[in-house]
């Protein structure tokens, strides 16, 4: 007990430090002015929402200030977090530097990298993906490193390359509550100037904790896109009938039904 204590005193220090150390330096400000912008924010399909709007403007003004971002975004699925995120990493692109977004799993790593670039390739930024489905890791790392890629998205597997870490300007984190403190903190203690942008639908504590007392600036998205219907909850005691009810009313409009169970028992008898 002791010794944990002792490592975990010692890191929460270490964490203190990276943050004071950030507090006083001085970031160059992005270019957040240029009508090209503009022009990519408007190439966007949708219509933002009014939450979208102004946390779009929270971020801008961010990359424009002359301290590194640390901003935290906090909105359901389906919200518009990833557009922030692409709108962030286009103005990185735009005022030279480099982005890495990290990403929990294999599979939303590769929907971020195809949308990512749907929405930058027509612009001339170039994306790539390193995650562990990729066929050439090292190739990937080096042409990042020589400064070919400008957005690499990848797993948890991008930590284990300080190079790029110290060398991008944009650190992106999508479902930041699925990384430990060590993985997230990591690049701030490595590169001190970089831009940080976490993205989730549910924060831990730390975070929201961090937001509350002024450490990390937060902003929410809580206006669901229009049309976008709100997701209807019933809290029920078991009723096989009201079950069956529910299957057949969701089966007759031609929709499908997901059962779930926590005895795989109960699943063989349902």
């Amino acid at each position: 007990k002791e010794k944990a204590s002792k490592e975990a005193q010692e890191y929460v220090g270490h964490i203190i430090n990276s943050y004071s150390e950030r507090e006083g330096v001085f970031s160059p400000p992005l270019n957040t002015k240029d009508p090209i912008i503009m022009d990519f924010v408007n190439s966007f399909k949708h219509k933002d929402t009014q939450d979208q709007r102004l946390c779009w403007e929270d971020v801008l003004k961010d990359l424009g200030n002359n301290k590194p971002m640390n901003r935290l975004v906090c909105g359901d699925v389906g919200f518009g977090k990833t557009e922030i995120a692409l709108r962030a990493s286009f103005v990185s692109v735009f005022s030279g530097q480099q982005v890495v977004v990290l990403a929990p799993t294999t599979i939303l790593a590769n929907q971020l990298f195809h949308s990512f670039l749907s929405r930058l390739s027509d612009f001339g930024v170039s994306v790539d993906l390193l995650s562990r489905f990729s066929l050439k890791k090292k190739v990937v790392v080096e042409r990042f490193i020589e400064k070919k890629i400008d957005v690499l998205i990848g797993t948890s597997s991008l930590l284990f390359n300080q190079m790029i870490l110290k060398q991008c300007g944009l650190f992106i984190v999508d479902e930041e509550h699925r990384f430990g403190v060590k993985d997230k903190e990591l690049v701030l203690s490595l590169n001190p100037l970089v831009n940080f942008l976490s993205l989730s639908a549910t924060p831990i504590p730390r975070s929201l904790q961090l937001s509350l007392n002024s450490v990390r600036s937060l902003s929410t998205i809580q206006t669901p896109p229009i049309e976008r219907k709100p997701i209807i909850s019933f809290v029920h005691s078991f009723d096989i009938s009201l079950v069956c009810r529910a299957i057949l009313k969701e089966i007759n409009r031609g929709g499908q039904v997901f059962i779930v169970d926590n005895s795989v028992e109960n699943l063989k008898k349902l």
